[in-house]
């Protein structure tokens, strides 16, 4: 990958710019053309690369609460762990190799809604899922030097 596209990715992750034309003053940045800069991402996007390009709010400042979740999944019920995932509640999801083998990450409006939340799952999907909060928090922000 050329130097201008590893710069750009870095600076998108660590300060994407909030004005009228963003990709142009990235491209300002890495060296590019605001053209490039798209027809980049898009490329990225396609590729399966790049899943998301978009703000990542501190849930906790905005009064959520974040529970990671896990419970066992039979091999049979594999395909839950997409539809689990794809619930808008749900931030994180994976499979893993151990007896609690699916593991997930919920943002829920206050603590008081995890119980009633879980509950549903549970009932709806057939499943004993185990929440396990955060009691402290050590790292928010997520930058991969590429």
């Amino acid at each position: 990958m050329e130097e201008a596209y590893r710069k750009l990715l870095n600076i998108i992750q660590d300060s994407f710019p909030i004005t009228e034309r963003p990709f142009k003053e990235l491209g300002e940045k890495a060296g590019l053309t605001e053209e490039e800069v798209i027809t980049f991402l898009q490329k990225l996007q396609k590729e399966g690369i790049l899943r998301h390009l978009g703000a990542s709010p501190d849930s906790h400042k905005l009064g959520h609460f974040t529970c990671l979740c896990a419970c066992h999944l039979p091999e049979d019920k594999f395909h839950l762990a997409e539809e689990i995932a794809d619930l808008p509640e749900v931030t994180h999801a994976y499979l893993r190799e151990h007896f609690l083998n699916f593991w997930f990450t919920l943002v829920l409006p206050s603590k008081e809604a995890l119980e009633p939340y879980l509950r549903k799952l549970q009932e709806k999907y057939h499943l004993e899922i185990k929440a396990f909060p955060a009691t402290r928090k050590f790292k928010v922000r997520a930058v991969f030097t590429v």
